[in-house]
């Protein structure tokens, strides 16, 4: 007997942007596919699962506030000529799961729906959990009991939705079972005589399927015998939230007094005089203008369109890694709108993307049709060697060291060359934003800035050994670094900085950035804004409110005063705008810092107590 199949060794393993999988058909369920579909479903998370299977006339549901091997492990069942399951990794919240149940319809969902609120409001029904979700089978209920087929429920619920929505859908009643997406994030492929499903193509390609179909728009794929009958089972066991809610009101009285220094800036830009290897000129102008060479276009869009396709052939495929932020946001339109390609959208999840963010995710790939892979590592993990270094940090700080908060992301490079392996896609394309660099992170460790560099990120194993033997130095000084975090840092490193990259573009590259028409196009998106800040700007990533308060109390300004100093530099605003701008930018983002804290596990008035403390000694902090 051949070996059961196995997914990659390595896959990291959102709310609700899980791995979805099921068989249907004539035959009793097909093994080994079927374990080796649910294991690649793994790698969007495993925290929670759930199952639904047809046996007898009766459908059972299995969900479990722990990981899908586990349940899987936990249900016995004979032949079950259906089942679907989901992997899930939580993120805030563990009290509802799915599969969702309701008014006799059955739901598995990945996605994220943002107007349930406004739909339970127009059907005139309440919800009963507090899951997105529930809306779906609600409205797929709401249309059958008004006559409709469920293909036609279907169709109804997915116009009506916003946001993705990747589902397979039972009604328990005509026991038809259906697959629906609105972004091409679900696929079903011929099986051993029946269909088996899956959120991606390559798992059911490896398990031999054919004829791999990708949904958009609804599919009815079986019908089982059974007359509405429905055992749910809810299998818990005691754990502590990922993200618990803030139990008081937060306390914003902390805040250093930074304006009353009068620093220093200068007198073209706005950048200080506590910017790392800063000097002025007899006219007050610093080096940082005096070195700046203005962004050049690589030849335009059409030339990019053209050596895409050179690469990835006349379909235009292309794998589009993609944050939710605005650039990408804004790049992910452009791919889709403007140069007419097909993209796969690819996230990283490392435990400090916030709920926004998967938001703006989802509105975004949901309006443009784009199909969206997600990559999730282990949160728990990766939050606890966060909370290492944090507290590491706040015993000796050095700014220099602050970009160990964010090494837990790094690993998001890792896995392009595996997902183009896996779609077939020969190409990557990027929307870092150049006018984003800040040389100052790596200053303060003692790197002078690199003022003929073009990138974002410095990459090269040269500038690697410089940087880690300057981050080991303060390792030896501060032996609270050395904690179980290191190999990931150093491993997330390597694939940013070392690892070879091939048929890379940068959407940037070609194309000037321009802010008025980034911010008007994600408006006409309605791309979410948050509400503690005036930027849009970093809003969906939960470590940057923390170390901008970081830089702010401790060296005067933040990345908010790179960006708008190059912005500058570029002819795009004034001075005086770019100092209004930052003026509001810089203010402490407090309700987004207690969401980072608690997401690791510290105390917000002791953390913040202690580098407000640290801010009142400035001549003990070390720079460079």
């Amino acid at each position: 007997m051949a070996p059961p199949l196995q997914p990659r060794k390595n896959l990291d393993r959102v709310r609700r942007m899980c791995g979805l999988f099921g068989y249907v058909g004539p035959f009793t369920l097909v093994e080994p596919e079927m374990e080796f579909l649910k294991n690649f479903s793994v790698r969007r998370g495993q925290d929670s699962s759930g199952i639904v299977f047809h046996e007898g006339s009766s459908l059972r549901v299995f969900r479990g506030d722990f990981s899908i091997k586990k349940l899987w492990n936990s249900v016995v069942w004979a032949n079950p000529r259906f089942l679907a399951g989901h992997s899930r990794l939580i993120t805030n919240g563990h009290d509802d799961n799915q599969p969702v149940v309701r008014d006799g319809v059955i739901t598995l969902h990945n996605g994220i729906i943002l107007n349930s609120a406004k739909l339970w409001a127009q059907i005139g029904k309440v919800p009963k959990l507090e899951i997105d979700t529930e809306i779906i089978p609600a409205l797929i209920a709401h249309f059958l009991a008004k006559g409709f087929s469920l293909r036609r429920a279907a169709e109804s619920t997915l116009d009506a939705v916003e946001g993705e929505a990747n589902c397979i859908l039972i009604d328990s009643h005509s026991g038809e079972v259906a697959v629906m997406s609105n972004n091409g994030s679900l696929y079903i492929g011929d099986l051993k005589g029946g269909i088996a499903i899956s959120s991606e193509f390559f798992p059911l390609q490896k398990v031999g399927s054919k004829n791999i179909k990708q949904i958009i728009g609804v599919n009815l794929i079986g019908s089982l015998e059974c007359r509405g009958d429905i055992e749910e089972s809810d299998l818990r066991r005691a754990r502590t939230n990922l993200v618990p809610k803030p139990a008081s009101p937060l306390r914003t009285e902390m805040v250093p007094d930074i304006i009353s220094r009068n620093l220093r800036r200068c007198s073209r830009c706005i950048l200080t005089e506590t910017m790392p290897f800063i000097s002025f000129d007899e006219h007050g102008v610093c080096n940082y203008c005096r070195s700046y060479k203005p962004h050049k276009s690589l030849g335009g869009l059409e030339v990019l369109f053209e050596e895409i396709v050179s690469k990835s052939g006349p379909e235009g495929r292309v794998l589009f890694p993609f944050s939710g932020g605005r650039d990408s946001s804004f790049g992910l339109h452009i791919a889709t709108k403007t140069l007419g390609l097909k993209p796969i959208a690819y996230t990283y999840d490392w435990g400090m993307i916030t709920d926004l963010g998967r938001r703006n995710q989802s509105l975004m790939c949901a309006k443009l049709g784009v199909e969206h892979i997600v990559v999730s590592a282990n949160i728990a993990k990766k939050r606890e060697n966060i909370r290492r270094n944090v507290a590491a940090w706040l015993r000796n700080p050095h700014l220099g060291m602050v970009n160990l908060f964010t090494a837990g992301d790094k690993h998001f490079f890792q896995h392009v060359p595996d997902i183009q392996r896996q779609t077939g896609v020969a190409a990557n394309l990027w929307s870092f934003n150049p006018l984003e660099t800040t040389h100052f992170k790596t200053g303060f460790l003692g790197i002078p800035p690199d003022f003929e560099s073009t990138k974002v990120y410095k990459t090269g194993l040269a500038p690697q050994i410089r940087y880690q033997s300057l981050r080991g130095l303060e390792f030896i000084r501060n032996p609270a670094y050395l904690n179980r975090s290191i190999w990931d840092t150093l491993s997330g490193e390597y694939f940013r900085s070392v690892q070879k990259k091939s048929s890379y573009f940068q959407l940037f590259d070609y194309t000037a950035w321009n802010e008025e028409e980034v911010e008007k196009t994600l408006d006409d998106y309605g791309w979410e804004r948050a509400t503690d800040t005036s930027t849009s700007w970093r809003i969906g990533d939960g470590t940057a409110a923390f170390y901008n308060y970081i830089f702010y109390s401790l060296a005067g300004f933040t990345e908010h005063d790179t960006l708008r100093s190059n912005q500058v530099r570029e002819g795009h605003i004034s001075r005086s705008t770019a100092l209004d701008l930052v003026s509001a930018e810089n203010q402490p983002r407090y309700a987004s810092i207690r969401w980072y804290l608690e997401a690791i596990g510290l105390n917000f008035s002791e953390v913040m107590l202690r580098i407000n403390e640290v801010s009142s000694n400035l001549p003990a902090v070390k720079t460079y």
